[in-house]
């Protein structure tokens, strides 16, 4: 499962060594290909699997036609990504346990698939349990499965992750 060099990290980053041991979180391997499928809010260029970015594209073009803005916040990120992201957390004095709540350790997280986005939609705060007070995301609930995506942490999910209505994938 993890190569030697992601054991390192996960030791650097202080992530526990039985993380992710009973299959929860489950790993995930970086996609082999991925296709361009357009800028983030900050102007980032964000990339998912062929299949994903297709579901993705006619996701977002079905939602528009009710007058539903879908936005990528984020899509692939890979290993290394994904250990600055906590690496950032832990800098600002967060506690590698909490972190582990909101960001998967490097290997466990859906982005590194490629079939995983977090969504936002103007007039709400990205990556904020506030987006399922959005009509973006009661469209979501009722359309994404036609798509291939549903929402991976609903409350009390099996991943112990906290609730994240923003994160979808197929």
């Amino acid at each position: 499962m993890l190569s030697e060099r992601q054991r390192q990290l996960h030791e650097e980053l202080g992530i526990p060594p039985d993380y992710g041991a009973e299959g929860n979180p489950p790993y995930f391997c970086d996609a082999a290909e991925l296709i361009d499928v357009g800028p983030n809010l900050v102007g980032r260029m964000q990339r998912l699997t062929p299949s994903a970015a297709l579901q993705w594209q006619a996701m977002v073009a079905a939602a528009s036609q009710y007058g539903i803005q879908l936005l990528i916040v984020s899509g692939f990120r890979s290993f290394a990504y994904q250990a600055t992201l906590i690496r950032k957390k832990l800098d600002a004095g967060e506690l590698i346990a909490d972190v582990l709540q909101v960001n998967a350790a490097p290997g466990f997280s859906q982005h590194h698939s490629g079939r995983a986005v977090d969504i936002a939609t103007p007039g709400s705060r990205p990556l904020t349990e506030a987006f399922d007070e959005t009509q973006a995301f009661v469209w979501l609930e009722k359309n994404a499965s036609r798509f291939g995506f549903s929402m991976s942490y609903p409350p009390g999910n099996e991943a112990g992750f906290v609730y994240e209505p923003w994160h979808w994938s197929m």
